[in-house]
């Protein structure tokens, strides 16, 4: 009976895998409507009050995206204020949806990573995942690793897209 060989496995392949890079937590999304009269109106001084009244402590460690499901025009400023009361428990903030800030901790992350020992290596960035994984951050680890690799490819190694090749 022939050997079965597994070639991926002892390919010089790396593998890497953005969900590596997920930081386990609670995601929340605020949206500051619920202080604004009406949902569209927003009065400085009961948005000031509700703000101060409001039990903050629900978003200990968590991940905050704040929006607005309303079409009301909301000022800088009010998200600013909103998150000078979420800055003591929370730990991000964002203004947008959660795929606004599952990109900006994967950019953060990515931003940090040590790519050293991608020098010169045949690399494949894992397509497939089971946490939320941003398209941007997809492009933002291309960039980090493209000056660094050999070779570049997006997939599984059984059918991988090659992205790029160094010269």
């Amino acid at each position: 009976m022939e050997e079965i060989i597994n070639r991926v496995a002892n390919s010089k392949l790396i593998t890497f895998n953005l969900e590596d890079l997920y930081l386990s937590g609670k995601r929340e999304v605020i949206d500051i409507s619920q202080w604004l009269t009406e949902g569209f109106i927003l009065r400085e001084k009961d948005f000031r009050e509700s703000l101060k009244n409001y039990d903050w402590s629900v978003y200990q460690d968590t991940f905050v995206a704040l929006s607005c499901s309303t079409d009301a025009i909301v000022p800088a400023w009010a998200f600013m204020l909103v998150s000078t009361y979420l800055q003591p428990v929370a730990k991000k903030i964002v203004v947008g949806t959660l795929t606004d800030l599952e990109t900006v901790l994967y950019a953060e992350e990515i931003q940090t990573l040590d790519v050293s020992e991608y020098r010169d290596q045949y690399v494949i960035i894992k397509g497939c995942s089971n946490k939320p994984v941003p398209q941007n951050a997809y492009i933002l680890l291309t960039q980090k690793l493209q000056a660094t690799v050999k070779n570049l490819m997006f997939g599984e190694a059984c059918s991988s897209v090659p992205l790029y090749k160094s010269k």
